[in-house]
């Protein structure tokens, strides 16, 4: 199956089974796309196993490497790696030196596989493909039923896959662009304030502002025990108890009040009732404070995502978002792509009047809104 196009699938086409009327070369050239995006989701399984295993991590910077030094750094069968090593190349992630026999992570594929606190880090996606996967059974029955498919529903691997792939983006992009965004934020973090992170999961986006401002004190929420746990976990390792805590409570009945700031990190559009979700942070906003709400940078508009982001996000809507919101039988399930103009209305009729749009990057967009 060497070259592209006709030349690449040939033995796949049968001229009497392509009705006449058919254009040959739009039908080749979308059975190529559909083999690529197959050959993708295989391969899927192949990252994530390089990632689980460490392969990633152990390559990177080591230059070239034998299979059996590969075997011998890792502790891993060395078949197995050659194997793993040849889906790697054809997969354009790892190169080949025939003349060596020996193979290479570059610099810039490590920085995409094999380094966690690297903005540019995605192995988290190939985490939560493990979960998704697994659900195809429920969602075959909700669309056939209309039920959701309930976040709690799911294997650990969403959690921690979630939790691995949304940290990066934060990491490089909550504290040193978005909070500034937000107009009188950072001078009110700085001096000590109160902050509310609903639907936090395992608590990166809390900590990450915790950690960047000692004086505030911040308080994670998230309806998820078993995500709350592990952030308990995380923020005691990261020595931030003194400033930190989570508690499982729902975005519509968290407690408290007088909160400088409240955010909603990528989960808003997930919630069975997102408009209860902004009326309850309204009523817990300190006089002067403001909610600040990232959704995933996706259109309402179904043409405007035919793009590689596009495509993630609002496959991940069909996969968990809409399916978590439905299981919550409110009034409300939006999807990950309603866009700003719902997002915008949904605050206003929850008496969030002042509304606009703080930030954005590629995969996300930052809006704040107040009374």
């Amino acid at each position: 199956m060497a070259g592209s196009g006709p030349a690449l699938l040939e033995w796949w086409y049968r001229e009497e089974v392509v009705p006449v009327a058919l254009d040959e070369d739009r039908v080749m050239e979308f059975l190529e796309q559909v083999v690529t995006d197959g050959g993708a989701a295989m391969a899927g399984l192949c990252t994530a196993l390089g990632d689980r295993l460490g392969l990633y991590t152990a390559m990177a910077g080591a230059g070239p490497m034998t299979t059996a030094q590969l075997a011998e750094r890792t502790g891993l069968r060395e078949r197995y790696l050659r194997e793993w090593l040849a889906a790697q190349v054809a997969g354009g992630y790892v190169t080949h030196d025939a003349a060596a026999d020996s193979y290479t992570l570059p610099d810039e594929h490590a920085a995409v596989l094999a380094d966690p606190d690297a903005p540019t880090y995605a192995a988290g996606m190939f985490t939560m493909l493990q979960a998704l996967y697994a659900t195809e059974d429920a969602l075959m029955d909700g669309f056939r039923t209309g039920r959701g498919v309930g976040w709690e529903e799911h294997s650990d691997a969403l959690f921690a896959g979630t939790a691995k792939f949304f940290r990066p983006g934060y990491a490089g992009s909550l504290v040193p662009e978005w909070i500034p965004a937000m107009n009188g934020t950072e001078g009110k973090l700085e001096a000590g304030a109160q902050v509310a992170d609903i639907g936090c999961g395992y608590g990166w986006s809390t900590m990450l502002m915790a950690e960047a401002y000692p004086a505030s004190r911040f308080h994670g929420f998230d309806f998820h025990q078993p995500s709350i746990e592990r952030a308990r976990g995380l923020a005691a390792e990261r020595g931030l108890a003194d400033r930190v805590d989570f508690r499982v409570a729902g975005a519509q009945d968290f407690p408290g009040d007088g909160y400088d700031l409240i955010t909603f990190f990528d989960c808003l559009h997930d919630m069975g009732d997102p408009g209860g979700a902004l009326h309850h942070a309204r009523q817990a906003l300190a006089e002067g404070g403001s909610c600040m709400i990232v959704e995933p940078n996706a259109s309402a508009d179904v043409e405007a995502n035919a793009n590689p982001i596009g495509r993630v996000v609002v496959s991940a809507s069909v996969a968990v978002c809409l399916p978590s919101a439905l299981a919550q039988h409110g009034p409300e399930a939006m999807g990950n792509h309603a866009g700003e103009d719902a997002m915008r209305d949904l605050a206003d009729r929850a008496g969030l009047h002042h509304w606009r749009l703080a930030a954005e990057s590629p995969v996300n967009r930052v809006y704040a809104a107040s009374r």
